[in-house]
C-alpha cells in the first residue's frame, strides 16, 4: 500500500479530538501483525525494546472540528482533507516505518507512539498518561516528532501561556457615564500599546526564537446602556526556552501590569534543543539545509521535560493546520519516509 492510500484510508477515519476510538482501532489493527502492540485508551504504543538503541516516533491522531472537509481527495499531487497535514501525514509516515522490514532489522529498536488529546488542553493531552504508564520510553536515546515542519528540521519550541487580563471600573448609565468608570475605554491605552508591540528576537543554541505577546480575546459589559464595570482580555503569550515556567509568569505579568488582576489560566514549558545529540547530528545531515526554532508549542516540551531528547521533523506543512482547506503535497511523505527509513537503518 502506497502512503498516499494510507493517508486517504486515515483522513477517511473521523478523529475529531475526543473521538479518537476508531482510528486507534484501525492502526492497532494493521500493525498488531507484525508488531507488539500495547494499547492504553485510545492511544497505542507499537514496538517494544529489545536492547538495541532505542529511538521513538510520536504523533496524535485527533484533529480539530471539521468544517466540510472529512473526506479525502487528490488533486494536482495534493491529498486533501481534515488532519491531512496536521497529523495524519506524519501517522502515516509512522505507520510505513514500522512496517518496513529494513527498520525492523536496524541497529535500533523503533517504537511508534500514537496518542489522543493533542488538539485541546494542556491537562488533557493524552501522551502525559502514555508516558506515566510506560516510563522506559524516557530511555529512548532520541524521539522525533512528526508535525508538520515544511520538511524543515525543528528545534526546541516556544513555551506558551494564557492569562484573563481584567479591567475593572464601576457601572453606570450610558447617559450619565461621569457617575462610573468604563472599564473597556480604561483598558484602551494599555490595548493601544499591546496592538503596538513587537516580537522580541532571543538566540537560544545559534536558532532564532521570537517572544510574543497577543491579545486574542475580549469582552465586558451587559448591556448597550450601561457602562461596563468588568472588561477581561485574554493575552496568549509564546515564549523561548531560555524562561523556565515561572520566568516566563513573572515576564507576562510585567506587561500586562496596568490591569487590575492578572489570572493565569494554562501554562506549558517550552521545549529544549538536544545539544550534542549524536542523532540530531545524523538527522541533521540527512535533512539537509538549515536547521530552524519551533516557533509553536508542540510535545517536544513534553518530552523534553522529562529529559528526553526530541526533534520536530514531518511531512505536513505549517501553514495548512486547521484550514478548511487543509492539505499536503503527496511527494512530502516519501521525502520524510526517506529520510528516516536512512536515519533509523544506518
Amino acid at each position: 500500500m502506497s502512503l498516499a492510500t494510507t493517508l486517504v484510508e486515515l483522513i477517511n477515519i473521523p478523529s475529531v479530538i475526543g473521538n479518537e476510538a476508531e482510528i486507534t482501532s484501525a492502526i492497532e489493527g494493521r500493525l498488531s501483525a507484525t508488531l507488539p502492540v500495547q494499547r492504553l485508551g485510545n492511544a497505542l504504543v507499537a514496538g517494544a525494546p529489545t536492547g538495541k538503541p532505542l529511538i521513538a516516533l510520536y504523533g496524535h491522531t485527533d484533529t480539530v472540528p471539521e468544517q466540510g472537509n472529512g473526506t479525502a481527495s487528490i488533486h494536482d499531487g495534493r491529498i486533501y482533507g481534515l488532519g491531512a497535514s496536521d497529523m495524519k501525514a506524519g501517522i502515516a509516515v509512522m505507520i510505513h516505518l514500522l512496517e518496513d522490514s529494513a527498520v525492523a532489522g536496524g541497529p535500533y529498536d523503533v517504537v511508534g507512539v500514537f496518542y489522543d488529546k493533542e488538539e485541546g488542553p494542556m491537562d488533557e493531552n493524552g501522551l502525559e498518561d502514555v508516558l506515566d504508564a510506560l516510563p522506559w520510553l524516557a530511555n529512548a536515546e532520541f524521539s522525533v516528532v512528526l508535525e508538520p515542519t515544511d520538511l524543515k528540521l525543528e528545534l526546541g519550541c516556544n513555551g506558551a501561556m494564557n492569562a484573563d487580563v481584567i479591567f475593572t471600573g464601576h457601572a453606570a448609565h450610558a447617559a450619565r457615564p461621569w457617575l462610573g468608570e468604563n472599564a473597556v475605554t480604561k483598558a484602551g491605552a494599555w490595548l493601544a500599546a499591546m496592538h503596538e508591540r513587537r516580537p522580541e528576537r532571543f538566540e537560544v543554541a545559534g536558532l532564532e526564537y521570537f517572544e510574543v505577546f497577543s491579545v486574542t480575546r475580549g469582552n465586558g459589559g451587559v448591556a448597550n446602556n450601561v457602562l461596563p464595570a468588568r472588561f477581561t482580555t485574554n493575552v496568549n503569550y509564546r515564549f523561548p526556552p531560555i524562561f523556565s515556567l515561572d520566568e516566563a509568569e513573572q515576564r507576562l505579568r510585567a506587561v500586562a501590569a496596568a490591569a487590575d488582576e492578572i489570572l493565569i489560566t494554562d501554562r506549558a514549558a517550552a521545549g529544549t534543543v538536544p545539544e550534542g545529540n549524536a542523532h540530531l547530528d545524523r538527522l541533521e545531515a540527512l535533512v539537509g539545509g538549515a536547521k530552524t526554532a519551533k516557533q509553536g508549542w508542540t510535545d517536544v516540551a513534553r518530552l523534553t521535560g522529562r529529559q528526553i531528547p526530541a526533534v520536530n521533523y514531518g511531512p505536513g506543512e505549517v501553514v495548512q493546520a486547521h484550514q478548511a482547506s487543509e492539505s499536503v503535497p503527496a511527494a512530502n511523505l516519501d521525502t520524510v519516509f526517506g529520510v528516516l527509513r536512512r536515519f533509523l537503518t544506518t
